[in-house]
Order: structure tokens, then C-alpha cells, then sequence
């Protein structure tokens, strides 16, 4: 089983970049799929992004398409998300989750995803 911690600064102000990291550990990730989630107060958990380990194809949601960008070290077993753009609707705790038999297409369901992170807190001030 992989096991996934995040990481990243917590805090930003509108406009400004910021960049969260997830370190993986146990099983390579050879295969399957890693992606970020997130979950704002109140709300359901949302999928941003995912990265398909085989080919290196990505998936984006529209909220976060042409601002976030997901890619992957394969050396340092860490995959990124590099936000951009940052609007206060972007609050929200971030999960990172992998899973080796996954493959990102279309849309992307949380509950195919068998390792998690344990989330980092996001706040985007206006």
C-alpha cells in the first residue's frame, strides 16, 4: 500500500501561487493514478487533478483548468500541484490520493482511490 503525506504553505493571498507536495512511500507507484482533492467547509470533496503514472496524462477539473497544474518527480516519488491564480473559492483542506490500478479519464471518483493523505489547509485571502 502507498502511504502519502502532503505538504505546502497554508496560506496566500488572492493571485498568488502556491505549491503543495505529496511524498510517497511503500509500494511504487509504477502504475495507476495520483490525483488532489479538496474539501472546503460544508462542502463534498471536489476532484482537481489527477496524473496517470503510465503515460503522464492529466485530468483537470474546470474550476481549477488552465490555473493548477499537477505533475509528478518519479525520482523523488512526489507528485505536485502547483496553484496558480489563487481565488478565495479555493479555500479548502487538500487531499493527495493514489491507487496502482487506476487510470485518470474522463471523471475522477474519490471512492476508487484506496490511499490518502491526510490533508493540508488551504486559505486564499481576498
Amino acid at each position: 500500500q502507498v502511504q502519502l503525506v502532503e505538504s505546502g504553505r497554508g496560506s496566500a493571498q488572492a493571485g498568488d501561487s502556491l505549491r503543495l507536495s505529496c511524498a510517497t512511500s511503500g509500494s511504487t507507484l509504477d502504475y495507476g493514478a495520483a490525483a488532489w482533492f479538496r474539501q472546503a467547509p460544508g462542502k463534498e470533496r471536489e476532484a482537481i487533478s489527477c496524473i496517470n503514472e503510465s503515460d503522464g496524462t492529466t485530468t483537470y477539473a474546470d474550476s481549477v483548468k488552465g490555473r493548477f497544474t499537477i505533475s509528478r518527480d518519479n525520482a523523488k516519488k512526489t507528485v505536485y500541484l502547483q496553484m496558480a491564480s489563487l481565488h478565495p473559492e479555493d479555500t479548502a483542506t487538500y487531499y493527495c490520493a493514489a491507487d496502482p490500478m487506476l487510470y485518470c479519464e474522463g471523471s475522477v471518483n474519490s471512492a476508487d482511490f484506496r490511499s490518502w493523505g491526510q490533508g493540508t489547509q488551504v486559505t486564499v485571502s481576498s
